[in-house]
């Protein structure tokens, strides 16, 4: 099958790492006999100089015509000073919408050859963790009704969420459970919150049709302090708008590198044999200070890749090879400047952005998936 993929390059240090990544996906095709074709798109600061606006009307359309997007980064200094509906960011919302993606995957992984990044005791992290929050990114209280009262002394913002909107972000959670370790969390505040109540009825009904995947609930400000506490006892959290944006900031500093850090915005369920729409990109901002010097991190952009490549396609063996090629290399004591910088030893190698990209191509290369 031929995947057709956007390419948003971007600004700053986004055409290296989304280069670098581009070269581990062809390592990919070759390794496992697929074809991806790629669909260059202009969006962010660059599309501003080009075109005068962040996200052409031609970038929306031809990204609506693709498979998923890969995404490096947008914005800089040198747009700071715009109107904010002409801003570089205006192109990645504006993206979120047209592609009809609701679903936010971030996944918080420790790996071994890292540990010295985690600011966390080793009694309480143990052999690692790896979860995965899901969370809802079209509705609760950042796209409820808000406003203040005439005179200006009140403020309120409404958290509203309709049974549609939890049943489809609950399904993709129990979905990407399946695919990983078969626990799911559900995250709330059921004791307070009506809304969160609703959630967890909905949740009821849903979760009998899992019944292969083992499910619990927990209170936000619980899960807030068990993240520190025991983070190796989360699989898959699903959550609302609001407490997902918390939740994974605090567990992408349990990693204690954000240029490792993957992420994934997902739309509607292909039908059977289709990709499902997907917009891919790295946590990590623009960085123009260090563009241009081959010092970049692509790490976090080729987990992207690998999250395209499960969830959009649907090609978990090869979203492993990727995986378990990143953490041999890492093994072998390669490593960027900004994850060398916790703790430099005899075996570590300091590689640019596009030699890290080589290396992990090519142990996709001799991956035995």
């Amino acid at each position: 099958m031929n995947y057709r993929i956007g390419i948003v390059r971007g600004d700053g240090i986004g055409p290296e790492v989304v280069g670098a990544a581009l070269g581990v996906l062809e390592a990919v095709g070759a390794r496992f006999g697929h074809a991806f074709s790629k669909e260059e798109l202009l969006a962010g600061g660059c599309a501003i100089d080009a075109s005068g606006e962040p996200l052409p009307e031609e970038t929306v359309a031809r990204a609506k015509a693709c498979d998923a997007v890969l995404l490096g980064a947008v914005g800089g200094p040198k747009w700071d000073t715009l109107p904010s509906h002409l801003r570089p960011e205006k192109a990645l919302l504006g993206l979120r919408s047209a592609l009809r993606v609701y679903a936010n995957l971030r996944p918080a992984v420790l790996l071994a050859p890292l540990r010295e990044a985690c600011p966390l005791k080793d009694e309480i992290v143990g052999s690692g963790f790896d979860i995965l929050i899901v969370r809802e990114l079209t509705g609760g209280i950042y796209f409820g009704k808000s406003g203040r009262t005439e005179d200006g002394q009140a403020a309120f913002d409404t958290e509203f969420y309709t049974r549609k909107e939890i049943e489809r972000i609950l399904r993709v959670g129990y979905e990407a459970a399946r695919k990983r370790r078969l626990r799911l969390c559900l995250v709330d505040k059921a004791n307070i919150l009506e809304s969160s109540r609703l959630w967890r009825e909905v949740n009821t009904r849903i979760s009998a049709e899992y019944p292969d995947v083992e499910t619990s609930a927990m209170y936000v400000d619980n899960c807030a302090m068990q993240l520190v506490r025991a983070p190796g006892q989360f699989d898959v959290i699903v959550t609302s708008n609001m407490f997902g944006d918390i939740l994974s900031d605090e567990a992408s500093m349990l990693t204690g590198s954000i240029g490792m850090l993957p992420s994934a915005s997902i739309g509607e369920p292909g039908a059977p044999g289709k990709p499902t729409m997907g917009l891919y990109e790295p946590i990590h901002g623009s960085a123009p200070d260090i563009a241009g010097k081959d010092i970049a991190n692509p790490l976090g952009t080729i987990l992207s890749v690998a999250m395209m490549l499960r969830y959009s396609f649907n090609l978990n063996k090869e979203a492993e090879a990727v995986e378990q090629a990143v953490a041999r290399v890492l093994e072998a004591g390669w490593r960027t400047a900004d994850i060398a910088l916790h703790k430099v030893e005899s075996t570590t190698r300091i590689v640019g952005t596009k030699e890290m990209g080589r290396l992990v191509a090519k142990e996709v290369q001799r991956s035995r998936i």
